[in-house]
């Protein structure tokens, strides 16, 4: 038997914004893009990772009016959970993403005293995005 993750979901507050830096901040590919009444899912991805996708929607996307208001709110307080990517190139990548304006460098690339070189973003919803150097 075997098991692999899918989809990963990353709840944004405007999916079109996202994309400026899931897509082109960060490089992954649009793979599908839903629209559904006034709400939009988009699933991005690499070629480095085929059969992953990342699923981006707004808080009340599909969920009820009380779950929508419950995720807004934790989207807004910053309290999500993080998105982990790696890339076999840190510098550059880091310096795509900061010089496009699409998302607020936290960290600059750093060695990290537990073992990886990493950085991190938050994406213009406010999710921290963490991008390691693959070993």
């Amino acid at each position: 038997m075997t098991i692999s993750l899918e989809y990963a979901h990353v709840t944004v507050n405007d999916v079109e914004e996202s994309l400026g830096f899931y897509r082109d901040g960060l490089g992954l590919e649009v793979l599908n893009d839903v629209a559904h009444g006034e709400f939009r899912w988009v699933t991005l991805g690499s070629p480095a990772q085929p059969g992953l996708g990342i699923v981006l929607s707004a808080p009340h996307a599909g969920r009820s009016q009380a779950d929508g208001d419950a995720l807004q709110e934790l989207l807004t307080k910053g309290v999500l959970p993080m998105v982990m990517f790696s890339t076999d190139d840190l510098d550059a990548l880091f310096e795509k993403v900061s010089s496009s304006g699409v998302g607020e460098v936290l960290q600059e690339p750093t060695d990290q005293p537990w073992g990886p070189r990493d950085c991190s973003f938050r994406d213009p919803s406010g999710n921290m995005v963490k991008v390691s150097q693959a070993s």
